[in-house]
């Protein structure tokens, strides 16, 4: 699951961008408000929102003792330390509570699935493990998790965290001295991933929305699997050595495991040409070659016969002046166009861009306790931190404004411009639109059978 960034250096690190002190703290207020609606002492809702204000301020790592300083002193630190690492406050409520109101004026566009290291120096910190972290190519000393993010095109939020638990840390020693529950149990990078989302719908009432994760850490059939058999819809990035079958209503009369890659090559000629802005702060229009097919899981080993036949849809992602394809993605969403699937995996983009710029620098890494409670309780907070520094900053959809350019801010009630990426791209460099398949792709069998024949490498 790529795209993960190690720590900057300590001196390297900024403070988030500042805004008007008097709309963050209106921002913060409101915020808090419904996030602790539910505690029922007065002053664990007043420590919230100081731990919150201290991430927030606080420059440099986001300790406790760091934070302390900041806002107090010795008496301050031991307050907040019992608030985050022994108090009895569920943070999960907390989660759900962030969960509505970052959604409260409307879905967002995409759940968005992204691991989370955090390299450590010690071996006391809970879920720390020494291992080989593909992402980096190299062997790390640290911890893991997944988290999920409500995404927009301008924005996204971290709603969620499931910290990864390797079974050495599942002990009765180890487990006791982290204070992990017992209901936590040892499970592979896949599963935390998948759980990560399933766990926080069962009962928080957030909307459905497609899933959209980078799987090629992890085991991409039995991660889809577990969205299909949940009905979830799901885009998933993977590795294109791994085997697919050619659905029938595709290519009839092909049979047996392909990789993805192979599929890929089959197809390379019959696609189209998709245009979208990249989430930088200059939102660049780019363009991008995609080709399609349906498929299904492979024929081996796919466990239930529901997920046997159940079809999906390859699509391969080239960008201009690179090989084909660059990226292989796979999806349940079979009739979605490709633009649409496209611009919902440049959501991940998005989240790695906010959680450089705002999660990282509110110290959603920076606890540095030992219990598991301890840990889910700091990366909440820093969650709601990142909601608050989100909707103080540049384009949010809270501050009722949104910025085309920088220093033009347009009131929501005027006129939204024109925003054809087909005119914009004609502008821009005079690009012709191509035409492009639909998801059903009734054609596709029978133009390959005719002028262009599927030549399976």
């Amino acid at each position: 699951m790529g795209a993960i960034a190690l720590y900057a250096e300590e001196d390297l690190r900024r403070p988030p961008e500042p805004g008007d002190d008097g709309s963050r703290n209106a921002t913060l207020d409101e915020l808090c408000s419904t996030l602790f609606a539910d505690l029922a002492r007065s002053d664990q809702r007043r420590t919230g929102t100081e731990y919150i204000q201290g991430l927030l301020r606080t420059d440099g790592r986001k300790s406790i003792r760091n934070i302390a300083g900041r806002l107090g002193g010795q008496a301050t630190e031991q307050r907040l330390h019992h608030f985050i690492c022994s108090s009895t406050w569920d943070w999960r409520t907390v989660r759900q509570a962030l969960g509505r109101y970052a959604t409260s004026d409307g879905p967002p566009q995409a759940w968005v699935v992204r691991p989370m290291v955090i390299p450590k120096a010690g071996e006391n910190s809970v879920g720390v493990d020494r291992r080989f972290f593909p992402a980096f190519g190299q062997v790390l000393n640290g911890q893991e998790a997944c988290g999920v993010w409500a995404a927009w095109d301008d924005r996204s939020i971290p709603i969620n965290w499931r910290l990864h638990l390797s079974g050495a840390w599942l002990d009765a020693d180890r487990r006791e001295r982290a204070s992990i529950p017992d209901s936590v149990v040892a499970e592979p990078l896949a599963h935390c991933a998948v759980e990560s989302y399933l766990g926080m719908m069962r009962d928080w009432d957030l909307p459905v929305r497609p899933v959209v994760l980078d799987g090629r850490a992890t085991n991409v059939i039995a991660t889809i699997r577990r969205f299909v058999a949940a009905s979830v819809p799901v885009l998933i990035r993977f590795n294109g050595t791994c085997p697919l079958t050619v659905a029938p209503t595709a290519v009839p009369g092909r049979s047996g495991d392909i990789p993805a890659d192979r599929i890929m090559a089959a197809v390379r000629h019959v696609g189209s040409t998709v245009f979208w802005r990249d989430h930088t702060p200059a939102a660049t229009m780019r363009a991008s070659t995609v080709s399609t097919m349906r498929v299904r899981l492979p024929s081996r080993g796919t466990g239930r016969q529901s997920t046997r036949h159940q079809e999906l849809l390859l699509m391969g992602v080239r960008e201009n002046g690179q090989r084909w394809p660059t990226e292989f993605w796979l999806t349940t969403m079979v009739d979605a166009r490709p633009a649409e699937l496209v611009r919902l995996s440049r959501l991940t983009q998005r989240v790695d861009l906010d959680f450089d710029d705002i999660s990282d620098q509110v110290g959603i890494r920076d606890f540095t306790g030992r219990s598991f409670d301890g840990w889910h309780r700091h990366v909440t907070l820093a969650s709601a931190a990142h909601a608050v520094a989100l909707a103080t900053r540049g384009t949010n959809r809270w501050t009722g404004a949104h910025r085309i350019a920088d220093g033009d801010v347009r009131d929501p009630a005027e006129p939204a411009p024109a925003r054809s990426v087909w005119r914009q791209a004609a502008a821009a460099g005079g690009a012709r639109r191509v035409p492009r398949p639909r998801g059903s792709q009734p054609w596709l069998p029978e133009l390959l059978r005719g002028r262009r024949p599927v030549d399976f490498p």
